[in-house]
């Protein structure tokens, strides 16, 4: 089975406010030292903002230890300095006016050129890297993800709150996401030739200003021998985490394997698909971009199963993955644990509740 590795963001607030809290030099000095075996802290774009990503990892034990080796350190830095730190995919309360910017000239960068986008980017994903031999198993994964992508989004939702009130929405990260210029589930690309021709011109316009800057929701990536999957929020914990990246490292699996003839996916079906999903969560019907057609979340995920089953077999993950989806299915995911815990002390309570999930 391939490698894989997970890449998560967190969010640093205030305990007693909620409001998203830009650390001091000394704190963020902490902070960025923070090392969990392999696992090192490194900045995102908001001053705000944590990013860990795990060591190559081949089995689920390893990257769940390194999360929760990762998570409980950041916890504690945090609490030292009279900080939270929590996983969610979006902050659910912010002050009014811009976001502070990290102290990275890239990020500054981008905050130059679209400081109406980045001002506000109160956002935090969950990415999962696997590993590709060459970039023809590359494309192959690329182009058998896009029909199951809109469904990972219903799973990984995890951000229902914002500026203080429900979105409406399970995961409004996803929706916050359409505003950058190249995002959205990557398009069917012919073969390598054609992936890199289409990058090249995406490149050589003047709205990207890099190849980190494509947002797809899976995209080869520019730096390691990966296909890099950016479609779940945050999760509230370390082990919805591996579960999600056990069952995209399957997807790959099986889409390099046992591809399918192409079945003329339309891009619209799959945006729509996939704006349904970052609505619904798994609390309503998906849009199977395969027929056009409304099905509830269980047999989407059913379906997902189905597609994957031998390449969990074959990875000794079915049991775990199986498990966590049904738990997911019938006790709720992020989204709907967020708007749970809001009963139990408002927006703090959910703030509350996220900080104790982190490193559950």
């Amino acid at each position: 089975m391939s490698t894989f590795g997970i890449e998560e963001e967190f969010f640093l607030l205030d305990p007693a406010s909620g409001l998203p809290a830009v650390p001091d030099e000394g704190t963020r000095k902490r902070l960025m030292s923070i090392r969990a075996g392999a696992s090192e802290s490194q900045h995102e774009l908001l001053d705000c903002q944590v990013e860990m990503a795990t060591p190559v990892c081949s089995a689920s034990h390893e990257a769940l230890a390194s999360l929760r080796r990762f998570r409980q350190n950041l916890a504690t830095t945090a609490s030292a300095s009279n900080l939270v730190a929590v996983s969610m995919g979006a902050a659910p309360l912010m002050s009014e006016g811009s976001a502070t910017i990290a102290p990275v000239e890239r990020y500054r960068k981008i905050h130059r050129y679209l400081p109406g986008i980045s001002s506000q980017q109160y956002v935090s994903g969950m990415h999962v890297h696997v590993a590709i031999t060459d970039s023809e198993a590359g494309i192959l994964a690329l182009n058998g993800l896009r029909r199951w992508l809109p469904i990972l989004v219903a799973i990984g939702a995890n951000s229902p709150y914002w500026r203080g009130m429900d979105t409406g929405f399970a995961s409004w990260r996803s929706i916050h996401y359409r505003m950058w210029s190249v995002q959205g589930i990557q398009p069917y690309f012919a073969g390598p030739e054609d992936y890199y021709k289409f990058l090249s011109q995406v490149l050589g316009s003047d709205v990207v200003l890099d190849a980190g800057h494509i947002g797809w929701a899976a995209r080869l990536s520019h730096n390691y021998p990966t296909v890099e999957i950016r479609v779940a929020d945050a999760q509230l914990r370390a082990a919805d985490s591996v579960a999600l990246a056990l069952a995209i490292r399957a997807l790959v699996e099986t889409s390099v394997h046992q591809p399918l003839p192409e079945s003329g996916l339309r891009s619209e079906l799959l945006d729509l698909a996939t704006w349904q999903a970052a609505k619904h969560g798994l609390d309503g019907n998906q849009l199977d971009p395969e027929t056009g057609r409304s099905v509830s979340p269980e047999r989407m995920v059913g379906a997902l199963l189905r597609r994957i089953g031998d390449a969990l077999e074959e990875s000794g993950d079915k049991e775990e993955v199986e498990a966590a989806l049904s738990r997911m299915l019938a006790d709720g995911n992020g989204a709907r644990l967020q708007r749970e815990s809001l009963a139990f002390g408002g927006l703090l309570g959910v703030v509350t509740n996220a900080a104790a999930l982190l490193v559950e």
